[in-house]
Formats: C-alpha cells, structure tokens, sequence
C-alpha cells in the first residue's frame, strides 16, 4: 500500500465574488503523478496554492507527513533580479560540489546550457528566467513537486527532457507530483492520474489526458442520459407501481469498452480532400512560394536558401528552437519580412490572417464591447453545413455569453486569445497563419479550436511548442535546422532525433577546439579522461548506426513490395528514406571525429 504524503480535508475558500471550493477533501500519496486540468478561473492555481501551504483557506486544513519536503514553480517566480543565473540555481555550492553531482549537471544541461552562467536575473528573457527558476527548483531534493505551467517558454526539447526527467526523478513508488499544464502530451506522458476542477469540486479520474478524455466522455453521456429519464420521470414511475418491483440503483462506473464504443461511430476528425477541394476553389492553386530565400539581420544569417511551395488546403507544422527563426519563416509567408535574397511570390486570390502572440489584433478595439465588436460582423457563417452566428461561434470556443458585455481591454488572456482567434476566422481568410496559439488557454479551448479548424477550408500553418497540438491540427511538419528549412516525415520524435545528433556534433567539434586549444605545439595529444569520453560516445553513434542502417534495410524492403503505381505512397517512403540517409551521414561523420580524438 502507497505511503501517504499530504492530505486535505474540508478545505474552503472563497473571494469576494465567488466560491471557489467548500468542503474539499483530498490526498497524495507516495508514487502519484497527478495532473491538474479544468478551465481557466476555475481554481487550478488556487488548489496548488492551497496544497502547497502558500494560500490559506478560510475552513479546513491540509497536513503532510513528518519531514515531507514541498517544492513549488508558481508562474510567477521570486528570483532575485541582481543575482547571476549560477548564484540563483545553485546558491552557494562550491563549484566542485554541484558539478559532481549528476543530478545537478543533468537539470542544468537540460535546461539553462545556453544561458549565461554569470548573467544577471534582471537580465535575461521571460522565456530565459523561467527556465532558471525551473531549474532552481529542480536541483533541490523534495519529496512532493509541485508545477504550475511549467512548459511555458519551453520548447519541444525542453519539454521532452522535462517529461524524462519527472519520469525518472523518483523510484517508481516513491515521491509524488502535482502539475498544471495545457501541454495535453505532457499530462499523457507523465500523469498516472488526472483530478478536473470545475464547479467548486475536484474529479478524480485514472490515468494520463487520452484516459480522462475518454472517461469524461462517459460521464456526459450518463448525465445527458439522466436528464432525458428525469424529463420523463412520471411516466416511468407509473410503470414502475403497475409492475411493483422494487426500486433499485447502481453507481454507473467508466469502463474503456463502453467509451470506445461511445466513439466507434464517430468519424475522422477531417475530411482532408473535401477541405482541398473547397480550399482550391477558394485560393487557386497558387498559393505561396518561397524561392531560395534568406534572411539576415545584420551579421547574422537567420535562415538561408529557404525553398517552400505552399499548396491549397495544406495543414504544415513548423519545429524549432527558441531563436530557430520560426517567426521570421511566418514573416516571410505573410509578408511582413522581406527575403535579403531570393523572392516570395504569392497567389492573387490569397487572403492572409495571422494570429500572433501580442494580442495585436485587439490593439485598436480594447475599449469596445465583446458585443459591439461582434456586430459589425456577418450575420451568419456556415460551418459544416449549418449557420452560425458570431456570438454563437464565440460560444462555441467556450466563451461565456455573460462576457459580451465586457470591454476587450477587461477580458482574461484566455478570453482574449477566443476573441482574437474568433475575429480571425471571421474575416475569412485562406491561408490561417498561428504563432503559438496554445498561450492562456485551456484544454477544453484548444480542444474546441481544433474543433473549429477541422472543418475550416484553408491552408493552415502552425508554430507551437505543444505536440498534441501540431499532431492533431496538421498533417504535416517541416523543421528549422542550422537556418534550412526540412521535411520531417516522422514528425516530432524524428526533430528531436535530428536535434540530438545536431547537438552532439557541436559538442564534440567544442571538445576537439578545447582539445586542440590545450594541445602544445611541438607534441602532447588528447587526455585520457577525454578519450574515454570519447570511446563511450563512439559506442553510442555506432549503436544509432545499427538501428538506422537496419530500418534503411527494411524501408527499402517495403519499397519493393509496394505497389509501384502508387506514387504518393512511393513518395512518402522516399522522404522517409531521406531523411534516415541524412541522419546516417551525420553519424558516420560524427564517428569519424570521435575516432580521430580516440587515436
């Protein structure tokens, strides 16, 4: 049996204008991963404030065992704006002690590597200073830790590396984790349970996101089911008098058979030729082409020799790092970036809308109305076949009609980024164009967004951190690599393969600068301690060599065996097959170098 850890019991708190939870009883115990969803407002933040001893509720009282240690990520940290990123991550440590520590090296590799060690906290980016404070907490021993959006200004990698690190971070029994996120691939790499809030309460549910989802599926069907027999109540209870049985109830428990059932006729979330079809009719087939382009801000080369034709109806995700150039690549799309050689040629039918992450679409409207806002709109717009009003449409983006009478400037970032995204698909664009759209919102919105493109005919081109996101909306990815743009054929998890190859080049060809650097003229050569590095990371690259040598075997296996006049399908494994030759030339490269040092 799980040992307990914290505890909470009939916690209550409120504000001055609403309840946020009465008589709440709840508790953690050695082993949990629980991820924290709900909508945003509901209470998320305050229940981890609670739990974690910073907010104090009017009525009831959380307990932990003896000596258990809490550590908590706020969104808003407490660093110290004068001290450097080292003095704010590991204190006073002598250097030899945190370096030699594993744990330690691991969370500021993982993290921090391309922050400056010495840089002031005042210093540094949003996006830069939570990362250290993320990494401040995680060097730490604690026995509960406690995250509140932690994979905002994170990218892909640092998200990845998040997700092995909380995996591995306790024995499989031991510890416990409490994380609020959008991040819905996190919550299901991570989470063995999810608790909702909403409506004053928290709902447990067994295991990661796709679990609860479908759970939750079931719920509202139990529910829309109890309502249809309570319209009915008397008629029901006369039958059950004539028959005189006795009466009799069951708890209804979630079973995953009755929710694949609940979605088994449910189908594809697109129709992904009809959404061409219609996205020709309404673009052309010219749409936007950008031809052996670069851009460079001074010195500096952002992105070289970008060849990108955009097609009608296509749904591309694009990767990279913080400071690939994601954003100068959607400059150059909607035009807002001129190329400093090469050209972009766009489509005369081409009506561009862009969602960005500042919020500019409302700049010039913040002291409006929602309501006023919305009636200079059409009347109605057809989706799937059936009209919609434009508060209707902001419904449906989970927007409370109790809001349209707000001020734009008043409303919640969540609120904001609905109605940007709202007046955005209003004016009927062609080409949708988003730049993070994940920011301020909550599952349920994300959830209904994707809803909302699905059935939206128009060349969609999307930059997100958030895997769920780019796997569920696009239909491809392409990726940002040394400032060339490349296809990703295996999307996600082939980026952070090429990444980590890309990664270690650079930190072998530093090593051998390092090397070469210390080396004495007239003779000497590479350390011992260097050349055991190095033997130990050749074992890694030739291993890596083994599985893409063996998965090239079978791709051209499978080559010969497809159906030779099915050139889309032909095409497909082409690229596939491309890709796993590029990232074989750079091992064997790799290799080459690390064999040069081991000599």
């Amino acid at each position: 049996m799980a040992a307990h850890l914290l505890g909470a019991e009939g916690l209550h708190l409120e504000y001055p204008t609403k309840v946020v939870f009465d008589d709440l009883t709840l508790g953690i115990e050695e082993g949990d991963r629980i991820g924290i969803v709900g909508r945003n407002g509901d209470g998320k933040s305050s229940l981890l404030g609670m739990l974690s001893g910073r907010i104090q509720p009017q009525a009831g009282r959380v307990t932990r065992r003896s000596g258990v240690r809490v550590g908590v990520l706020d969104q808003r940290d407490d660093l110290d704006p004068d001290a450097t990123v080292g003095a704010a991550i590991v204190g006073e440590r002598a250097e030899h002690e945190w370096a030699g520590d594993a744990r330690i090296r691991d969370v500021i590799d993982g993290l921090v590597a391309d922050v400056p060690w010495d840089a002031r906290i005042g210093q540094l980016s949003g996006g830069q200073r939570r990362r250290v404070a993320l990494a401040a907490l995680l060097v730490e021993e604690w026995d509960i830790v406690a995250l509140d959006e932690p994979t905002n200004h994170l990218d892909v990698e640092g998200i990845a590396w998040l997700a092995e690190h909380v995996k591995r971070r306790w024995p499989k029994n031991a510890g416990g984790l409490l994380v609020i996120t959008h991040d819905r691939w996190f919550l299901d790499e991570v989470c063995t349970e999810t608790w909702e809030v909403h409506d004053g309460i928290v709902e447990p549910f067994e295991g990661g996101y796709a679990a609860y989802v479908l759970q939750r599926v079931e719920r509202d069907r139990i529910a829309a089911a109890t309502e249809s027999k309570r319209q009915n109540l008397m008629r029901k209870e006369l039958a059950w008098l004539r028959r005189g049985a006795p009466a009799r109830t069951s708890k209804p428990k979630f079973r995953i058979e009755a929710a694949n059932q609940l979605i088994a006729d449910v189908p594809p979330v697109r129709n992904p030729i009809e959404l061409q079809r219609m996205a020709v009719a309404r673009l052309g087939k010219d749409v936007v082409d950008i031809e052996n382009a670069s851009v460079s801000y001074g010195d500096k080369e952002v992105l070289r020799d970008i060849t990108w034709r955009i097609g009608p109806g296509e749904r591309t995700g694009i990767l990279g790092a913080n400071g690939a150039g994601k954003s100068t690549l959607l400059g150059l799309v909607t035009g807002a970036v001129e190329p400093s050689s090469g050209r972009v040629k766009r489509g005369k039918t081409v009506r561009i809308g862009m969602l960005d992450q500042q919020f500019s679409q409302l700049a010039d409207i913040g002291g409006e109305r929602v309501r006023e806002v919305l009636a200079r709109e059409k009347a109605t717009f057809t989706i799937d076949g059936k009209d919609h009003t434009p508060a209707q449409l902001l419904e449906r983006l989970g927007f409370d009609r109790a809001h349209l009478s707000a001020r734009v400037d008043d409303l919640s970032g969540g609120q904001k980024r609905r109605l940007q995204l709202l007046l955005l698909l209003l004016a009927e664009p062609n080409v949708i164009v988003l730049d993070e759209p994940t920011n301020d919102v909550d599952a349920d919105m994300l959830a209904a967004t994707e809803d909302l493109l699905d059935s939206w005919p128009a060349t969609l081109i999307v930059v997100s951190h958030d895997r769920y996101l780019l796997e569920r909306v696009t239909d491809q990815q392409y990726a940002i690599l040394d400032g060339r743009l490349r296809h990703v054929p295996g999307g996600v998890e082939e980026y952070l393969r090429l990444r980590a190859a890309q990664q270690s080049r650079s930190s072998m060809s530093a090593a051998r600068a390092d090397a070469d650097a210390a080396t004495p003229a007239e003779g000497g050569g590479v350390s011992a301690a260097e050349r055991r590095a190095a033997q130990k990371e050749m074992g890694a690259v030739e291993r890596r060599m083994t599985k893409v040598s063996a998965a090239i075997e079978k791709l051209h296996q499978r080559m010969a065996e497809h159906d030779q006049s099915d050139f889309e399908g032909l095409r497909t494994y082409s690229e596939e097959l491309r890709t796993l030759e590029d990232e074989l030339a750079a091992l064997e490269e790799q290799w080459l170098e690390l064999s040069e040092l081991v000599e």
